[in-house]
């Protein structure tokens, strides 16, 4: 009839902290170029440049030039500040979009929105239960 909720433990909560944080930017690079399904040559095509280039990056063998990751962040769908570790979430285009768009709207428009927006947030999440 009711579903358990398991909590992480403290423990566990630090850990994926830490492992969030020590991320590198080649293995965010990484994540982020897996995610959508794309090989270091598809990527590279798309830098002008070649697959093993992304492999030193991945590696965190070299770094990019910011112009470079900006384009690796664009055109991987993610922030520049998820590839560089200032930023833990990964957010698309879209939601990007929706948010810069939030932001222009008067002060009464935005808390009228997300009002509304906590409180399907709420219930999606009581539904899970």
């Amino acid at each position: 009839m009711f579903k358990t909720l398991v909590l992480p433990t403290f423990d566990t909560f630090v850990v994926l902290l830490l492992y969030s944080i020590s991320m590198s930017f080649g293995s965010r690079l990484l994540e982020a170029r897996k995610r959508k399904g794309l090989s270091q040559d598809d990527l590279a095509k798309h830098l002008g440049t070649k697959g093993p280039a992304i492999g030193r990056y991945e590696r965190d063998e070299m770094k990019p030039s910011i112009e470079v990751a900006a384009k690796m962040a664009d055109y991987l769908d993610v922030s520049l500040d998820f590839l560089v570790g200032a930023a833990d979430q990964q957010l698309d285009k879209s939601t990007m979009n929706r948010i810069l768009e939030l932001q222009k709207l008067p002060e009464e428009d935005k808390t009228h929105i997300f009002y509304t927006l906590d409180n399907l947030i709420k219930a999606a999440k009581l539904k899970a239960l």
